[in-house]
């Protein structure tokens, strides 16, 4: 009699036993899906790395005679065109780069009006020299690097804080209007000589820049490319520019111990490992 009655409460602990134990394999299994799940989630959405970009210089390049003008941390050495200050505002230090800020993107002032801004220059002056920088220009913008500047020319021609010099254009190519102008285009001597056999990096991509300028002699780089040389003083330099938007600015294409200059074009740029060095005359 107590076997018939216990019999079928022992089938059904069992079953409920079996039950119990299907579950905790499920919510085991589960639990693991989740957690892989999670772990891929979690690697997917890591930024990736990015190299820090060189404010220093290698021995090699010390003793070359190579010197810093942008220490990647600071304005020391800079100032605004007719400023005795970097005009801030328009001008910061972002991740080892000196950026010019979009002016739609300038603080306001408490009447409203944004900050003034300006081209933005290096305290010393230099005559025969090379130049190396990086640069990223941002979507559809426009900017350059100009030398043989004089402060003094600009100031009393330029309209107050806009340089007069040669200038190395920089530009988005294919979508900025000056992009249809080859001498107006990346590499350019600005409205002069149009760049030739040059590899222009993607806008996000920093592009490599050299200028050299040793006595009447200058070369523009891009990427490890000659693009651009000349020849002040020659037949054909009077002629280009007696042709271009320059020709009305007596003493314009004279050589000059004159600034480095990194343009306010309206448009954000980035300019990062910035030197320089002393070339002897050739």
């Amino acid at each position: 009699m107590w076997n018939n009655i216990f019999r079928p409460a022992a089938a059904g602990m069992r079953g409920l036993i079996l039950a119990s134990v299907a579950c905790l394999l499920m919510l085991a299994i589960l639990s693991c899906a989740s957690t892989e799940k999670a772990g891929a989630l979690e690697v997917t959405a890591q930024p990736p790395a990015q190299a820090a970009p060189a404010t220093t210089l290698t021995e090699a390049e010390q003793a070359a005679g190579w010197k810093l003008l942008f220490d990647g941390n600071t304005f020391n050495g800079w100032r605004g065109l007719g400023w005795d200050v970097v005009p801030l505002g328009h001008w910061v230090i972002e991740e080892g780069s000196i950026k010019k800020v979009a002016d739609e993107e300038v603080p306001r002032q408490a009447d409203g009006r944004p900050l003034r801004g300006g081209d933005l220059m290096t305290i010393d002056s230099f005559e025969n020299f090379e130049l190396s920088l990086e640069w990223r220009i941002s979507l559809g913008g426009n900017s350059g690097i100009k030398y043989n500047v004089s402060e003094e020319l600009s100031t009393s021609r330029g309209g107050g804080h806009s340089a007069l010099g040669f200038e190395y254009q920089v530009l988005d190519d294919d979508r900025h209007p000056d992009g249809a102008d080859e001498d107006h285009r990346s590499g350019a001597l600005y409205d002069l000589i149009a760049p030739q056999n040059k590899q222009l990096r993607p806008v996000g991509e920093f592009n490599q820049t050299r200028i050299i300028f040793q006595d009447n002699h200058g070369e523009h780089w891009l990427n490890g490319a000659k693009v651009v040389e000349f020849d002040l003083g020659t037949s054909l330099m009077d002629s280009l520019l007696a042709a271009s938007k320059y020709r009305k600015i007596p003493g314009f294409g004279d050589k000059k111990k004159g600034h480095i200059v990194l343009q306010d074009h309206g448009d954000t740029v980035w300019f990062r490992n910035i030197k320089i060095r002393l070339l002897p005359l050739r």
